[in-house]
């Protein structure tokens, strides 16, 4: 199924401690209530090794917002703002983010 009208935020997070992975995989959890999101995906590295493939991170999260508005809702939610400060600052060294839209 080809998905349209479609804003993918797909974020890989790295631990300062590699003890602290489940805590930011509740701390994950805590964004799903949020009403701007469509469809969210909390994972870890799949266990594929190509080249291509980067298992560097620790956790993923993959979230389908339905217009770059929501997108941008999201990131000024309490709930989002929370998971930031409570889970993201204290916990991760490294957090890259790529954002996409659909070409057509």
């Amino acid at each position: 199924m080809l998905l349209q009208n479609t804003f993918v935020h797909h974020v890989h997070l790295w631990l300062k401690d590699k003890a602290d992975k489940q805590k930011l995989i509740e701390g994950l959890y805590t964004l799903v209530p949020i009403t701007y999101i469509r469809d969210i995906h909390i994972g870890v590295a799949a266990e594929t090794f190509r080249d291509v493939v980067d298992r560097s991170y620790d956790v993923s999260l993959l979230i389908l917002f339905d217009t770059p508005e929501a997108q941008e809702a999201y990131q000024d939610d309490p709930i989002h703002l929370l998971f930031v400060e409570n889970y993201a600052k204290p916990l991760c060294s490294k957090v890259v983010v790529s954002d996409s839209v659909n070409v057509f």
